[in-house]
C-alpha cells in the first residue's frame, strides 16, 4: 500500500511542478513593454529604487531602476508570499527582536 501512496504523491508533485513551469513560461511570455512601473512614494526619478508593475491575474513584475532591462516576474501566489514574508521581517537585513532575534551589535 505504501508504494501506491508514494506513487500518488510523486505524481501529484510532478503535476504541481509542471503547472508551476507552465505558469512561469506564460508569465515570461507576456509583453510588458507598455506596463506602468511604480516605485515607493517620495523617491525621485534619479534615485536608485525598486520598481514594480502589476500584470494580469494578480502577477507582478519587479526591477531595479539601475538595471531596468532585468525584470523578475512573480505569480500572484509568489508575490503574496513575498509580501507577507517581508511584513513579517523574513527579509530584514538584521534579525528583528520581535521574531526572536537580537539586535546587531
Amino acid at each position: 500500500m505504501a508504494d501506491a501512496h508514494d506513487s500518488s504523491t510523486e505524481t501529484r508533485d510532478e503535476d504541481v511542478k509542471a503547472r508551476k513551469e507552465r505558469e512561469r513560461d506564460e508569465l515570461y511570455a507576456l509583453d510588458i513593454s507598455d506596463v506602468e512601473w511604480h516605485s515607493a512614494p517620495g523617491t525621485e526619478e534619479h534615485e536608485e529604487r525598486v520598481e514594480i508593475a502589476y500584470l494580469p491575474e494578480g502577477a507582478v513584475a519587479m526591477r531595479s531602476s539601475l538595471d531596468p532591462d532585468t525584470v523578475l516576474r512573480y505569480t500572484e501566489a509568489e508575490w503574496r508570499a513575498f509580501v507577507l514574508g517581508a511584513r513579517d521581517g523574513e527579509f530584514d537585513l538584521e534579525p528583528a527582536p520581535h521574531n526572536g532575534g537580537t539586535p546587531a551589535e
